[in-house]
């Protein structure tokens, strides 16, 4: 019998898990957090927000782990990659997977760990909350739930097919040929609307429908573009939309049009809450370096300034040192960028 595990089973995990669960499969939530693993025991995975559902589920701590899988969905933070990859080595099947899940470019180290052939990409597009210890918001339309999933040199059309079915069992899921493109696309969403997001301490709704955010989170837009184009990507669509056609501009007039339709482009994921604020109001370090980070790396190696990018890297450090809080004032410290 085939065995699944989500590794990383928070708040995305814990709604993904009761989905599967609760359509039919089987498959292992497994959290450091042994509050949320008790309480999913106990009470079963409670997803609110946008849909209302109690779903029994199976949950363990990694120390409770046993046993080889044939797929693991990997949602754990990148903070820890190299040391979580290493540790599920040993529970992967000879066959098995590891699907990344995970925000930013993740797919190469952890193809440098375990082997392109056992490497697959997933970009989410939809998010969650974890608002208690086995409780789950969901903060996107249902209608807007999807996948895109890519694969590394070595993937057979056989797994491939077992994973798009289990990832089925929740959402539709769009088989993507251009991988590194989903991920830049997801990157460019997330570099704006979650690294803004908690500049400003707030939902994607507070960057996208406040006049002087949106002056910011279309230049920090275009800045992943330039530094994705420069790296050799081709940005694949979200959702059916092409987003370069829709957000990139060369002159002020496209610019204006650009930025009035961040609000309608954004309106079905409005109450996301960015997992980076969820860290910060938890007194836990970030993604940023991941995220917002990675741009500006990049930038740096193809020789395109990001001082947008930047700018949100240095406040949101400044908000893990204690220096500063997310709040909507700090939109006011990109003035001299604008």
């Amino acid at each position: 019998m085939k065995r699944y595990a989500i590794y990383g089973a928070g708040s995305l995990g814990t709604v993904l898990g009761a989905y599967i669960t609760k359509n039919g499969g089987q498959i292992d939530l497994i959290n450091r957090n042994r509050a949320h693993v008790d309480a999913l025991r106990k009470n079963g995975a409670v997803i609110d927000g946008t849909v209302n559902m109690t779903v029994p589920v199976t949950a363990y701590t990694p120390e409770e782990m046993n046993g080889v899988y044939d797929v693991i969905l990997l949602m754990t933070k990148q903070l820890l990659n190299r040391e979580v990859v290493t540790f599920l080595k040993d529970y992967l099947a000879e066959d098995g997977v590891i699907v990344t899940l995970q925000n930013g470019l993740p797919e190469p180290g952890i193809a440098e760990l375990v082997g392109a052939s056992h490497t697959m990409g997933c970009v989410v597009e939809w998010g969650a909350t974890l608002s208690a210890p086995g409780v789950c918001t969901l903060t996107s339309a249902p209608e807007s739930l999807s996948f895109h999933m890519g694969r590394m040199e070595g993937i057979t059309d056989e797994k491939f097919r077992e994973v798009k079915s289990l990832l089925e069992l929740m959402c539709p899921v769009h088989e993507e040929t251009n991988l590194i493109g989903a991920r830049w696309s997801k990157l460019l969403i997330n570099a704006t609307f979650s690294g803004l997001g908690t500049v400003v301490g707030g939902v994607f709704g507070d960057v996208s429908e406040n006049k002087a955010a949106r002056k910011v989170a279309i230049r920090c837009m275009k800045e992943c573009i330039d530094v994705g184009h420069a790296a050799g990507a081709e940005f694949a669509p979200v959702q059916g939309k092409n987003i370069t056609a829709l957000f990139y501009y060369k002159n002020a007039v496209k610019r204006a049009i650009a930025t009035a339709l961040i609000p309608i482009a954004m309106k079905k994921h409005r109450d996301i809450e960015p997992s980076m604020l969820q860290d910060l109001k938890k007194n836990k370090p970030c993604e940023i370096d991941a995220i917002n980070g990675i741009v500006c790396e990049w930038g740096k190696k193809c020789g395109v300034v990001t001082p947008v990018n930047d700018r949100i890297v240095e406040i949101v450090k400044r908000c893990e040192r204690g220096e500063l809080k997310p709040a909507a004032d700090n939109i006011r410290l990109f003035d001299d960028l604008l």
